[in-house]
């Protein structure tokens, strides 16, 4: 169930980058992350920027479009970053190891819609729209994820 809805403009990657830096600190081994748009709508240079904010460092961070999964070892625990665009079928999806690393890793899933009905059910929608000044993010925030984003509210 949704808690609510945060907007933001975010006008260039730059901004993407610090929003994406206040969220990376947040997450937690089991959680999800969907990111959803269209090619261009800034869902990469936001899982990269988040990344990287994780991890603390400047790291190579490649599109996992042609590879479908890229992993990053963080004290934590795992985080992989997916690109599901390539796959036909949900199960597909599974045969990477995606069911488990959804409890013991954190995921940022491109094209999440490539799963299907085997979405995460508490995991945390980012949507993604270009626009000629910017991206615009629209984030659909389950209710068990609103207390560790009250300080993402504009």
């Amino acid at each position: 169930m949704l808690a609510n809805q945060i907007h933001r403009f975010l006008p260039t990657e730059t901004d993407t980058a610090a929003f994406a830096a206040m969220l990376a600190p947040i997450l937690r081994p089991g959680d999800t992350v969907l990111l959803e748009g269209p090619i261009g709508a800034g869902k990469s240079a936001f899982a990269r920027a988040l990344i990287r904010a994780r991890l603390g460092r400047m790291e190579d961070v490649p599109s996992p479009t042609f590879t479908l999964v890229q992993t990053y070892d963080d004290p934590a625990g795992d985080i992989w970053h997916c690109d599901l665009y390539r796959l036909t079928d949900p199960d597909e999806a599974f045969e990477l190891g995606l069911e488990e690393a959804f409890t013991t890793a954190i995921c940022l899933i491109e094209w999440p819609d490539r799963l299907g009905n085997d979405l995460p059910a508490d995991a945390l929608h980012l949507t993604f729209a270009a626009t000629e000044n910017g991206h615009i993010l629209t984030m659909n925030v389950p209710a068990n994820w609103a207390p560790r984003l009250d300080h993402l509210h504009e």
